[in-house]
């Protein structure tokens, strides 16, 4: 199936037994019980007090009893769409864990292929790597940033102007982070084109909801879209340092979330994310993509197919290789398969590189045949008369027989074969030949043309009108904050005086 999805036909890979996710509920329903969140924001606490938490309105601290779990689980869909600018593109996502779509890994910069030096993305760069995405043919949503915004554009507005560039060079679903209240003008860039915007809520762990993070849930739930919820703890740091421990801490991090958005809008569309790693008690650091962090995404997706909602993760797209090379292959892999195998929704996986803090394009091309080949190992094995092929196996029969004249070869290779762009197949005779060229120089010369050649749909006249009309307020409220210093909006109406503008 190429695109918009890969159907489980393989059974579910686990890490938990039946009797370890019951335990791993019951001691997340006493953590919420016993210690509970800290949530900061008047209005939620009343909320939840009038919902039957337990809520100390000084510590704002709030207890949450099982049966308030239990009633929001049973209003939060199941199954919803999340609109893209093309219905084609609509993603059905599921709590069932069967069926998987990938989405791109974001880093907060570009990297220099030659040198591997990190670099801030200009506004080309940055749409440039939109249209590489839209292009292929296994990615099915951008997450956030993929880039922190790009250069010349003001702290308060990056990632509102790398909302607009998503929508502006891809008819794909769209997620985007941010800083001060960007969510509400994202959502109205994405209602501007009629899609979802798919917004992020990032509780402090431990159990801790800072205002602006409810003020998120307050929007997406208030607006009727998308928001997932995602604390990140890090085990032995930010979390217990047991694989067990941290799953629970995330658990009782993501459920007040839930709660909430089901008290602002029964049915509200809300799933669970997964970007909790290992603490690198070496130097301090999070280490990202071990297969510690494999075993908690599949831990953590047995946790939320029984609570029913879809998850995503980051395992395999978050990645501690600083290149392109053996290390990113075997982290991307790992991560991705693992995480798929296991159920994740959406794994996020093109592009990413350097713990979160690099991306590139062309490490999103070599990775969309990571996501083929694990699309191709969901399908599973296909067993029937024809596949077992018996008749045909008793009338070739021994040596000299052989299969590959058959009709039957003829209309199955390319049904069972997946084939990936860049993977090198050829003899080594054939391979010299044709310039030893590997992998990464093939991938590279892919996306030079792809940038050349490929062209998303455009917006009409009258979206485009609309997308920068919330530019312009947007851009108007946050200098009316102050938060657009004077040497910020110098540079910004450079960028924005470009002849190229809005794509160059």
């Amino acid at each position: 199936m190429a695109g918009r999805g890969w159907k489980h036909n393989i059974p579910a890979a686990t890490a938990l037994t039946e009797s370890e996710v019951e335990a791993i509920h019951q001691a997340t329903l006493n953590v919420l019980r016993t210690t509970g969140v800290t949530v900061n924001h008047e209005a939620a606490l009343k909320l939840m007090a009038d919902a039957g938490c337990l809520v100390d309105h000084e510590t704002r601290r709030v207890r949450v009893p099982e049966d308030v779990i239990d009633e929001a689980l049973k209003t939060c869909p199941k199954t919803f769409t999340c609109r893209a600018r093309d219905e084609n593109d609509h993603l059905a996502l599921s709590g069932t864990g069967d069926v998987t779509y990938f989405a791109s890994a974001g880093g907060m910069n570009s990297v220099d292929l030659d040198t591997w030096e990190p670099k801030v993305a200009s506004r080309k760069e940055f749409y440039d790597l939109i249209k590489v995405l839209d292009y292929l043919p296994y990615l099915d949503m951008h997450s956030a940033f993929p880039y922190y915004g790009f250069a010349k554009v003001p702290q308060a507005m990056k990632l509102v102007e790398a909302t607009a560039g998503k929508i502006r060079n891809s008819t794909k679903v769209v997620m985007e982070g941010w800083v001060e209240d960007n969510f509400n003008w994202n959502i109205e860039l994405c209602k501007a084109t009629g899609q979802d915007h798919l917004n992020l809520v990032n509780p402090a762990s431990p159990l801790t909801y800072p205002k602006n993070m409810v003020d998120a849930i307050y929007a997406s739930a208030g607006a009727d879209h998308v928001f997932h919820v995602a604390s990140g703890p890090v085990a032995g740091a930010t979390g217990p340092s047991t694989i067990a421990g941290v799953v629970i801490v995330e658990n009782a991090n993501c459920f007040p979330a839930i709660i909430l958005s089901q008290l602002i809008r029964p049915g509200a569309r809300v799933w669970a994310g997964n970007f909790m790693t290992m603490q690198n008690m070496v130097n301090g650091s999070p280490a990202f993509s071990t297969i510690e962090d494999d075993l908690i995404t599949v831990a953590h997706n047995q946790m939320w197919m029984r609570y029913g909602l879809p998850t995503w993760c980051v395992t395999g797209g978050f990645i501690n290789a600083k290149t392109i090379d053996y290390q990113a292959g075997y982290e991307t892999g790992m991560g991705a398969v693992l995480s798929a195998a296991s159920g994740s929704s959406v794994i996020f996986l093109h592009g990413g590189l350097n713990c979160q803090l690099e991306s590139h394009p062309v490490k999103a091309i070599l990775d969309d045949d990571i996501a083929g080949m694990v699309g191709r190992y969901l399908r599973g094995v296909e067993v029937s008369d024809e596949t077992m092929a018996v008749d045909l196996i008793n009338s070739v029969g021994p040596i000299p027989g052989h299969f590959l004249d058959t009709a039957h070869t003829r209309k199955w290779w390319k049904k069972e074969q997946f084939l990936p762009k860049f993977n090198e197949r050829r003899s080594l005779a054939e391979w010299t030949k044709a310039g030893k060229k590997t992998a990464f120089d093939l991938a590279r010369e892919k996306c030079e043309a792809i940038v050349a050649d490929y062209e998303p749909p455009r917006l009409t006249d009258q979206q485009e009108q609309a997308l920068e009309g919330v530019l312009d307020e947007a851009r108007k409220y946050y200098r009316g904050k102050g938060l657009i210093s004077d040497e910020e909006w110098k540079e910004y109406q450079e960028d924005l005086a470009s002849p190229g503008y809005p794509y160059a």
